[in-house]
């Protein structure tokens, strides 16, 4: 209770003993209890009066950001980002380290320890625990980097070990696109859903899935991992994996007219955005694939609204819009039912900031 208090008064869904009340369904006397208790050990703070139109004014609620902080890291083929975000839920700074073009896991793991090292060593305020995003196959409980296909030797990875006997504080792992949702919820357009889906065309292509509230993992750990799908083209010899095919990566490199192993832009991006030509037949096939993936997805979970994220973020609403359109002209017709396609306003922090708020919401007062 005392962790789900400061959870709500951190989303700002409460802001007085009483909403308090009312949101975790305990009585007043119990949640001055634990509001002294946390005004006693220095986690929370009164910070004003809240004239009500009727009854008792309301004394507000607030925490105490010098508490310490959360570290949040994204790793990913191309880079480390490290962020903090202190006890208010506050971005105080983050980091990125950009990665080698064909990275090596144990470089990879090096180079994490070193730069979170010095962030640690940079911050004013104590670390009270880390959250990891990590790509591919992951296994929460173990603390384990099961498998990713971009990163050289990236195969049973004991991340969590490694980070606590480091670090010395609690670490919590997360695929990094289930991270991106919590991320949404607590700094994008996700704070008042509890159905929505992430879009990753990344260097591969993986959905995380926030179903009632919770991030949907599935009994194996692989729900949301549609990149391993099957997928087909009109062409000889078109049957490939959907990563293959509707990643960021594979799109610029079928675009750019280039081969698989060629090399890419620094800022995938803006690089996507220079090449692509809006109802040329490239972005129509694109966007009818994406949308026949999001048919799927919608008639499986029923999400209101598809967050995108990465590089594809870069062609704006308008691809989003069209893919929206295309959506709603597929088989089956969903009349009253369209979805709704956006591009993410969080940009290449998501991942970090989705791993900070792992940290955040798994932490607890409690000894």
């Amino acid at each position: 209770m005392l962790g789900a208090t400061i959870l709500n008064l951190r989303s700002g869904h409460a802001v007085s003993r009483s909403s308090l009340a009312r949101l975790l369904g305990a009585s007043a006397s119990t949640l001055c209890l634990y509001a002294e208790q946390l005004i006693a050990e220095g986690y929370i703070k009164e910070t004003g009066i809240e004239k009500a139109s009727k009854g008792r004014p309301q004394r507000l609620l607030g925490l105490v950001p010098e508490v310490g902080w959360f570290a949040g890291i994204e790793l990913n083929a191309q880079r480390i980002q490290i962020v903090a975000i202190d006890f208010a839920g506050k971005v105080i700074t983050s980091k990125v380290c950009l990665l080698s073009s064909e990275p090596e896991a144990s470089d990879v793991l090096k180079t994490l320890v070193a730069e979170l090292e010095t962030f640690v060593a940079n911050q004013p305020s104590r670390l009270l625990g880390i959250g990891v995003g990590a790509p591919g196959l992951v296994d929460r409980k173990r603390g384990i980097g099961r498998y990713f296909s971009f990163i050289k030797n990236w195969k049973e990875i004991p991340i969590v070990e490694l980070l606590k006997k480091h670090f010395k504080i609690s670490v919590t792992l997360e695929n990094n696109l289930r991270g991106i949702a919590l991320a949404e919820r607590w700094f994008g357009g996700g704070r008042d859903l509890k159905d929505y889906v992430i879009l990753g065309p990344r260097s591969g292509f993986g959905l995380s899935i926030m179903h009632n509230g919770q991030l949907m993992h599935g009994a194996h750990e692989i729900a949301g991992e549609v990149g391993l799908w099957s997928w087909s083209w009109p062409q000889p010899g078109g049957e490939h994996a959907l990563h293959d095919t509707l990643s960021a990566t594979a799109i610029y490199r079928r675009v750019a007219n280039i081969s698989p192993e060629a090399p890419l832009p620094s800022d995938l991006g803006s690089a996507l955005k220079e090449l692509a030509q809006p109802g040329s037949p490239e972005w129509q096939r694109t966007v009818l694939d994406f949308a026949r993936v999001i048919r799927t997805v919608q008639l499986i979970v029923d999400p209101e609204i598809f967050f995108l994220h990465g590089p594809l973020t870069a062609l704006g609403p308008a691809f989003c819009e069209d893919i929206q359109s295309n959506v709603e002209n597929l088989d089956p017709k969903l009349p009253n039912m369209q979805i709704k396609i956006v591009p993410s306003t969080l940009g290449d922090d998501a991942g970090a900031l989705g791993a900070a708020s792992l940290a955040m919401e798994t932490w607890d007062p409690a000894p």
